[in-house]
């Protein structure tokens, strides 16, 4: 049996007008990586409320985030794509200003390896089913 690492992440939901902020890779299949949210690792040292701010800001390109409330957590497995428990902070950001309605992004990983290049858009809160691995699982909180 594989080892599995549990490790903490952290998930941004970005809700304006009823619709959820999302992005997909480009030049990748939707197959592979599906529509996502905002989200990654938390650095060492660093506070799950931090991470997702930065992590935001580092997807999307967009700086005018806030926290608006932490939803939960949630743990989630991500095998077989890495053999993987992930803990799951989740929050619920505000953006600040003007946004568009499509745009591309590219986070650069710190200049440690290529930068990923990102579509981001707006997507009706009712479909954010859509979400790959689990990372709609706390939609329903925004409703709280």
């Amino acid at each position: 049996m594989t080892e599995k690492a549990v490790t903490d992440k952290v998930l941004c939901y970005v809700v304006r007008e009823g619709r959820l902020l999302v992005f997909r890779h480009v030049g990748e299949s939707y197959e592979e990586v599906g529509v996502q949210v905002p989200g990654g690792g938390i650095r060492q040292g660093e506070a799950p409320e931090e991470a997702a701010l930065r992590e935001a800001r580092e997807e999307t390109g967009l700086t005018r985030f806030s926290i608006t409330r932490k939803l939960g957590e949630v743990t989630y497995d991500i095998s077989p794509y890495r053999f993987e428990i992930q803990r799951r902070h989740v929050f619920a950001l505000g953006l600040a200003g003007p946004a568009p309605e499509r745009w591309v992004s590219q986070e650069l990983h710190d200049g440690e390896r290529e930068p990923t290049t990102f579509e981001c858009f707006w997507i009706p809160l009712e479909t954010a089913h859509v979400l790959q691995s689990g990372q709609g699982a706390l939609i329903g909180a925004l409703y709280d």
